[in-house]
């Protein structure tokens, strides 16, 4: 396996936790994510693996940058073995009763569209050398929907779970594997998103970022000929 991955979300959550466990097992990962100061906390927090660790500023709404992030990337890296979209957003005013329109198409672009834009810049040179994995972290909303996630949120997450399907239809002869995780609630920056954010008791009982990192490390180090497809992970 060549040892390369692409996270988004990384300055923060599910996918900083991802990116912190690949780089202590001296993987080269590259940092997507909006905001440049929180993907340098990334680096920071690595410590003496930081070296490994290339910061790609980029809105992964914007099918354009993608592209010129891919390209930045595959130029450092020559190829890339792993891609996690851990990227996603939620709003306070969710419910179909408050839902912007802004909000709607906001959540859309992120959780699902850049999910996917991600996956096409990446997936070519996968599917050339035969050999690829793709972790898509869902949620427990893209299994049912529920008033906490709010239907914008629900809606991109069952999308994101059909993106992973149709990869593992199409391409898993092209010796790409693509894994779908649904975690219930995590107690992540996120959650300040909520109408109510939950009180740091209600957070403590919480799955943790580092739980939800070790369902993707099983489904990356797994050998090649098997696929994890799903693996849905909730709090005790």
């Amino acid at each position: 396996m060549h040892r390369t991955a692409v996270i988004t979300g990384a300055g923060s959550g599910v996918g900083q936790a991802i990116a912190l466990a690949l780089a202590k097992q001296d993987w080269e990962v590259a940092l997507v994510g909006r905001r440049e100061a929180a993907l340098r906390e990334t680096v920071k927090l690595a410590g003496k693996q930081s070296p490994n660790l290339l910061v790609c500023p980029c809105d992964i709404g914007d099918a354009n940058a993608v592209g010129r992030m891919a390209k930045r990337v595959l130029t450092e890296f020559k190829e890339v073995e792993v891609l996690v979209n851990a990227a996603g957003t939620n709003a306070p005013k969710r419910a179909l009763e408050v839902l912007s329109l802004e909000d709607y198409h906001a959540m859309i672009q992120t959780n699902l569209s850049g999910a996917y834009y991600c996956v096409q810049a990446f997936l070519p040179q996968m599917r050339a050398r035969q050999s690829g994995t793709i972790i898509n972290i869902v949620s427990d909303a893209g299994k049912q929907a529920s008033p906490k996630a709010g239907p914008a949120y629900v809606m991109s997450k069952f999308g994101l779970a059909g993106l992973t399907q149709s990869i593992n239809a199409e391409e898993r002869g092209n010796g790409v594997r693509a894994c779908a995780i649904f975690p219930g609630d995590i107690d992540t920056p996120l959650l300040e998103k909520r109408p109510n954010p939950p009180t740091a008791e209600a957070r403590a009982r919480m799955l943790q970022s580092e739980e939800v990192a070790e369902c993707a490390l099983l489904a990356i180090h797994l050998p090649p000929r098997a696929i994890v497809e799903e693996i849905l992970i909730r709090p005790r």
